[in-house]
């Protein structure tokens, strides 16, 4: 089913099924299969409490963001929603920032693939994977946006696949008493507090799981880039959206128990994919090749998301004139393709980072929190704008289906929460480093608005 307003708006050619496997790649992001290393070793079990107080926070904005989306379907997205309920500064801010958020997200997604493909080619030159894979996304792309969804679609599968068959065999292995003559331990859920209980690091190590936590979310948030290309908005966005918690709780929590019950968490690498690790560990190295397959299918997922929400940006930002005229307009396909190409272009930035900083997992590491930093500015304006949307929107808040439970209160929480966690962010030296670089960004698009302002007076 495809709806067309105009020859000048974006189709509503993704049905349910795609928006609730953007739902669900949005949610199990690339930081799950990298980063959950070095947060059981920061953290130990109790990084099993972080991921579920992060997915709890983060679902009352996806809900906040959910009412307001639903309350006005000619909001394309959060960044018209803050234009019209916070002012023009808001919606621009907005809607560069989630631009450049999913830029060096993206990088640091062409990063890891690069990091993945030397698996198997040792030999190869690191910006070869990164220029073809940016080549085929810019690609799929560009044909129609069902191409994009199709693509998403899949590449969800094979994560999610990936996930339940770790979740299955790790349950075998715990329920078989199995023993790894390798690492000289038996599977066990006894595990997750033989080896100092559940915080082994005590508070601070509890808290400094967070840190790398939260950017294994990043992208939660894409379901609301697709409202304007959402087949029934109405009764498929709130069905992706409710069913994020679900998701959290099964793909992320119950993940996380198997590995540590099958592998003590002592004996995790903090610089591998414990998802590699596990079956390495338990003697079958063959199928680490299976889940480094796994991995780079993640890391293309999440680049494919980011091209696809830059280019909708852009094209909502230039619809407000915010962002240059070009970037407004659509293909003969119904697709913003000059968007597109800049998007993809700045993604090629990634092959500037890997000559300058050869080592993938350093270069990985500044761009992602970098990215968390960011994101979490995104969400805290989805739930400022819900704030003014309840005071200046009475009336549609008393007539939404689909209202934010807790309301303003549970706004005020999530807003204290982001707030404790750029503290938290202060503690280690490597995001330390990142924080302080971070406003650079606020600055420029501070000075690029005041321009603005002053062209069109």
């Amino acid at each position: 089913m495809s709806i067309i307003s105009s020859k000048h708006d974006l189709k509503r050619n993704l049905s349910n099924r795609h928006i609730q496997l953007i739902a669900i790649s949005g949610a199990i992001g690339t930081g799950l299969f990298m980063g959950s290393g070095k947060t059981i070793s920061l953290a130990g079990p109790s990084i099993i409490f972080v991921y579920m107080i992060i997915g709890f926070i983060l679902f009352f904005v996806m809900r906040a963001m959910g009412e307001i989306l639903l309350s006005n379907l000619k909001y394309k997205s959060f960044s018209d929603f803050a234009n019209d309920l916070l002012g023009p500064w808001a919606g621009f801010f907005t809607g560069w920032t989630y631009w450049f958020c999913w830029v060096i997200t993206g990088i640091a997604d062409v990063i890891a693939i690069a990091g993945y493909a030397q698996h198997w080619f040792p030999e190869l030159q690191s910006w070869i994977p990164m220029l073809l894979t940016v080549v085929l996304l810019l690609t799929l792309n560009l044909l129609t946006v069902k191409m994009f969804g199709e693509t998403e679609f899949w590449f969800s599968m094979i994560k999610i696949i990936a996930i339940l068959a770790l979740i299955g065999i790790g349950l075998i292995l715990i329920l078989t008493d199995f023993y790894s003559e390798q690492t000289n331990t038996t599977a066990a859920f006894s595990n997750l507090w033989k080896y100092g209980g559940f915080f082994p690091h005590g508070t601070m190590g509890f808290f400094a799981g967070f840190q790398i936590a939260i950017f294994a979310f990043v992208g939660i948030e894409l379901v609301g880039t697709t409202a304007a290309e959402t087949v029934d908005p109405n009764k498929n966005l709130p069905r992706a959206i409710n069913s994020v918690p679900a998701r959290i709780i099964f793909f992320y929590v119950f993940a996380l128990i198997i590995i540590m019950s099958v592998t003590p968490w002592t004996l995790i690498s903090p610089n591998k994919s414990p998802f590699v690790e596990l079956f390495t560990l338990i003697g079958l190295p063959a199928a680490a090749g299976v889940i480094n397959f796994v991995v780079l299918t993640s890391a293309a997922s999440s680049a494919n998301s980011g091209i696809y929400s830059t280019s909708r940006m852009l094209f909502g930002l230039a619809k407000k004139q915010d962002a240059p005229e070009p970037f407004g307009k659509l293909s003969s396909r119904s697709v913003p393709a000059n968007g597109l190409l800049f998007s993809c272009t700045c993604l090629l930035g990634g092959v500037v980072l890997i000559y300058l900083i050869p080592n993938v997992m350093v270069a990985f590491t500044i761009v992602t929190t970098i990215s968390a930093i960011l994101f979490m500015f995104i969400w805290s304006m989805i739930l400022i704008s819900y704030i003014a949307y309840r005071r200046k929107k009475v009336t549609l808040h008393e007539q939404s289906q689909f209202k934010m439970p807790g309301g303003l209160l549970m706004c005020g929480v999530c807003l204290v929460f982001f707030a404790f966690m750029i503290v938290l962010l202060t503690f280690e030296a490597d995001t330390r480093q990142a924080l302080v670089a971070t406003p650079i960004w606020f600055v420029i698009l501070g000075v690029s608005y005041y321009i603005r302002s002053l062209k069109r007076q």
